[in-house]
């Protein structure tokens, strides 16, 4: 971001011509003042989602606050490892001077972070998926515990996925045209920061769109014909939300994957200042997604809403969920048995007619 000198050694210092090539950073000083105002702002607005969610999914027991604590709770570590340690303390206050050991630990701590904040998302519109198209198999395998483990799966994966980018090139300071490693690495940065996720999102929001458009037209048939169709075919809340949140990481993303590839085909960030310019601008969109998710829930969803106004006005309602069905069914089950035996008590009680006493007798 900004043309700080490497002070990690004193051997490895640029010489005069590579340094006089290098691009400059027209931004100045404006990525520290946005990536600082974007964490005080976004890590707060974080937490207190991740305090709203987990009164809902405690509430409610629903699989889908447990995906979208996962997604909050990654936000979080981006916000920490990409723009706290990785643009503010490195490039504005250490400078550069740290170790490279340091430093390439970091990048892998980023690029995990990011890789989980991102495909947090998927499993959430594989679930909606179900949900709006298989909603009786969605009855079966849609339950709280399933999606932590299906979270804990994604973490996991995600941590791993990080641990190739220990090796990933600095785009602002390295001076030497990409090789086959930066190219691979790229390639794989790419494909699963955006292409990957993309494509999912595409495919199975397409798919769900196409069901809910099915539905308006049988609603529209059925109620031509005079009767009334069980499934309602509107755009509920819950998708309407999915959707926000998939376009939005998609609109905010894809500045930054063409000027990647544009730095490794056509000009290098650290030669062109154009290129040094658009890649700062793509990384403070895409950092910006880390941070909006809270606005879009508030927007959709009226449980959200009531749940932060809750949490921000100190009501701390009980938390315990509805009585689960079979416990429903047990007392049910129990006052009719109480009910029956009350009614043989009865029987018992009765004197019998004289016929029937004659007979028995």
């Amino acid at each position: 971001m900004i043309d700080w000198p490497n002070g990690t050694a004193p051997g490895q210092r640029e010489d005069e011509s590579s340094a006089q090539e290098r691009s400059e950073c027209v931004l100045a000083y404006i990525p520290v003042v946005y990536y600082s105002t974007l964490l005080c702002v976004g890590v707060p607005v974080n937490i207190l989602t991740l305090v709203a969610l987990y009164r809902l999914s405690v509430r409610t027991q629903k699989a889908l606050y447990v995906y979208l604590l996962a997604l909050t709770g990654s936000d979080i570590l981006s916000q920490l490892f990409i723009i706290f340690v990785g643009f503010l303390l490195e490039t504005a206050v250490f400078h550069r001077d740290v170790p490279v050991l340091l430093l390439r630990s970091v990048s892998m701590m980023e690029f995990s972070a990011n890789h989980a904040s991102i495909w947090a998302t998927v499993p959430l519109t594989v679930d909606r998926y179900v949900a709006l198209c298989h909603p009786l198999l969605h009855r079966q395998i849609s339950y709280p515990a399933r999606a932590r483990r299906i979270i804990a799966v994604v973490l996991t994966l995600a941590l791993a996925s990080g641990v190739p980018f220990f090796w990933w090139s600095d785009m602002w300071r390295v001076n030497r045209a990409p090789n086959n490693l930066d190219t691979a690495l790229i390639w794989t940065h790419v494909t699963i920061i955006y292409f990957l996720p993309c494509c999912t999102f595409l495919v199975l929001n397409s798919l769900i769109i196409l069901r809910l458009r099915k539905r308006q037209r049988q609603q529209k048939c059925q109620d031509e014909s005079g009767q009334q169709l069980a499934v309602p075919g509107k755009l509920g809340k819950t998708t309407a939300m999915l959707l926000a949140v998939t376009s939005v990481f998609a609109v905010l993303w894809a500045p930054r994957t063409a000027v990647v590839l544009y730095h490794l085909y056509v000009s290098s960030v650290h030669n062109d200042w154009r290129v040094h310019l658009a890649y700062d601008l793509a990384n403070m969109l895409a950092m910006l997604n880390t941070a909006v998710n809270f606005f879009l829930y508030c927007f959709v969803s009226k449980p959200f809403r009531a749940a932060v106004r809750d949490v921000l006005l100190f009501r701390w309602g009980p938390l315990h969920p509805r009585r689960p069905l079979h416990h429903q069914r047990t007392a049910a089950n129990a006052s009719t048995s109480s009910v029956s035996s009350s009614k043989r008590s009865q029987r018992e009680l009765t004197p019998l007619s004289p016929k029937r006493a004659d007979i028995k007798m």
